[in-house]
């Protein structure tokens, strides 16, 4: 089974910074919330290595590929979203530093590329932006496309009330629960294997989670 996305569809995604007219804030928001730092913790705990193929899916405006980039490791790198317009910085910031990395536009939950297609797969920051539903289709395509003991690495926030900030409330309706215990279920009932959370961390924004997983 190869999946394939439809460039056309009209399917619902949440925009980066929630409304497309605030995209020109992503980038100056991610630098003052320190998410670049959060970016590379990410990259180490994916023990990336040359010749390897990586995915990465929701990726916004290209800041985790870019600081994959600055590691000058040999991977063949493809980072897939559903918002041309965040699609269009990345490629622009990929090319004003002559960084060889594909962007496409696609949904998680309909990744168009072929079976065992990756090494790793990586996330950040997104899967609280799907629905329950969504999210269990992308994670289930994420071990379609994973070659046999590939590895998914993903950071998100944490929806408990420890990990929330101050004063901030409960998730959006119809957003997925980003609580480590129904992460690391969703994980699981995927049919990815060795599923752990992998380390915490906490920035102004509120607390987040680092997790892994192994395709059978």
């Amino acid at each position: 089974m190869t999946g394939q996305a439809n460039p056309s569809s009209e399917q619902h995604y949440l925009p980066a910074m929630g409304r497309h007219w605030l995209l020109p804030l992503y980038d100056p928001f991610t630098r003052l919330a320190g998410v670049g730092r959060i970016h590379e913790q990410l990259l180490d705990r994916a023990d990336l290595r040359g010749g390897q193929q990586l995915l990465e899916i929701g990726c916004g405006t290209g800041n985790l590929l870019r600081s994959l980039g600055r590691r000058h490791l040999d991977v063949d790198a493809l980072g897939i979203d559903p918002d041309p317009a965040a699609l269009r910085r990345a490629r622009r910031k990929a090319a004003r530093i002559r960084q060889p990395i594909r962007y496409e536009r696609a949904f998680a939950g309909e990744l168009p590329v072929p079976d065992d297609s990756f090494d790793r797969v990586l996330s950040a920051f997104m899967l609280h932006h799907l629905a329950e539903e969504e999210r269990t289709r992308a994670l289930r395509e994420v071990g379609r496309v994973l070659r046999p003991g590939g590895e998914l690495h993903v950071v998100d926030v944490d929806s408990t009330p420890s990990g929330r900030k101050a004063g901030r409330g409960h998730h959006s309706p119809g957003v997925s629960d980003s609580r480590p215990d129904q992460v690391l279920a969703a994980l699981t009932d995927a049919g990815l294997t060795g599923v752990a959370e992998n380390g915490r961390g906490r920035a102004w924004f509120g607390g987040y989670v680092f997790y892994r997983a192994t395709a059978r």
